[in-house]
C-alpha cells in the first residue's frame, strides 16, 4: 500500500504532495514502483511528541474532501489499482467512494465515527480497522500497557465486531504502529503479529520512517529507509498481508526476495 499525504503537515512528507496535480503524479509513480493499493488521505496524524513537536491539528470534513476528491477522483480514471481513502469520518468516506475508492482505513478502529461502518458497508467497501489510543494528539502521552497484546486485540476485536454487524464483509486489521506505543512497545508488536491471526482477519502494519526506527538507528525520519524495510520485511515473514509504506519501490523489491527465499523448496 503506497502512501499518498495530501497534507500540508504530516511527519515525514507533509506539504510535499498538498497541490492536487503534485499528489496525482506521486500516485501515479508509486504505482509504476509496484504498488498494488493507493492510500489517500487529507487529515494528518503526526503525533504530538518530542520527535515531532506539535501534534497535527484536526481539520473539517470540508477541507478534508476539498484536498482529497479531486486526487481520488483523477485517479479512478487514471489507473486500476484499487484506492482506500485515509479517514475517520462519514462524510468524507462516503464522498469518497462515490468517487472512485473502494476501502476505508480508519485510523481510530470506528470509535470516532460509530457511523461510518454503516457506510462503508453501503457501498460493498473493505475496510482497515487500526489500534490507537486516544487521538493523535494525546495517543503518545500514554504508551504503558499491562497487556500490550492482549489490550489491542481486544480493540481490534471490539473494531471488527462493529464492522460485521453493520454488513462490512471485508475487514483488515492493523495494530497501529507508533499509535500509542512507545518504541519497544513498537517492535514487540511487530516480532508478535500472529498472537492477532485467530481474529480470522488479513493484517496491515504501518512501519514507514516512523519513529520507532529512528529510536534504534538514532536517525532522523529522512534516514530511515533501511529500518522501513527491514520491518516490512520481518513483518511480512511474521504474518502481515498489507505493508503500508512511503518508500514502495525498495521494500516492494526486498518483499520479493524475501518472499522467494521463504518459498524456495529444497
Amino acid at each position: 500500500m503506497g502512501i499518498v499525504n495530501v497534507t500540508p503537515d504530516s511527519f515525514s512528507d507533509g506539504g510535499l504532495y498538498i497541490d492536487a496535480d503534485k499528489a496525482i503524479a506521486h500516485a501515479l509513480r508509486l504505482v509504476e514502483e509496484g504498488a498494488d493499493i493507493l492510500d489517500v488521505g487529507g487529515e494528518s496524524s503526526r503525533p504530538k511528541s518530542t520527535a515531532y513537536g506539535q501534534g497535527a491539528m484536526p481539520v473539517t470534513a470540508e477541507e478534508e474532501l476539498q484536498r482529497i476528491l479531486p486526487v481520488i477522483s483523477a485517479l479512478a480514471r487514471l489507473t486500476d489499482v484499487p484506492l482506500s481513502v485515509d479517514t475517520t469520518k462519514s462524510k468524507v468516506a462516503r464522498e469518497a467512494l462515490a468517487a472512485g475508492a473502494s476501502i476505508v482505513n480508519d485510523i481510530s478502529g470506528f470509535r470516532m465515527d460509530p457511523s461510518l461502518p454503516g457506510v462503508i458497508a453501503a457501498a460493498n467497501a473493505a475496510a482497515v480497522v487500526m489500534h490507537m489510543r486516544g487521538t493523535p494528539q494525546t495517543m503518545q502521552q500514554d504508551t504503558e500497557y499491562a497487556d500490550l497484546f492482549g489490550e489491542i486485540r481486544a480493540a481490534l476485536q471490539a473494531s471488527v465486531a462493529a464492522g460485521r454487524n453493520a454488513g462490512i464483509s471485508r475487514i483488515i486489521i492493523d495494530p497501529g504502529i507508533g499509535f500509542g506505543k512507545d518504541a519497544k512497545g513498537n517492535l514487540r508488536l511487530l516480532n508478535g503479529l500472529r498472537a492477532f491471526a485467530d481474529l480470522e482477519c488479513p493484517i496491515m502494519v504501518g512501519p514507514s520512517r516512523k519513529a520507532f526506527i529512528g529510536a534504534v538507528l538514532d536517525a532522523p525520519v529522512g534516514d530511515r529507509l533501511e529500518g522501513t524495510i527491514a520491518a516490512s520485511v520481518l513483518a511480512a515473514a511474521r504474518g502481515a498481508q498489507f505493508i503500508r509504506v512511503h518508500d514502495v519501490r525498495a521494500v516492494k523489491r526486498a518483499l520479493r526476495v524475501a518472499d522467494a527465499i521463504l518459498t524456495a523448496e529444497g
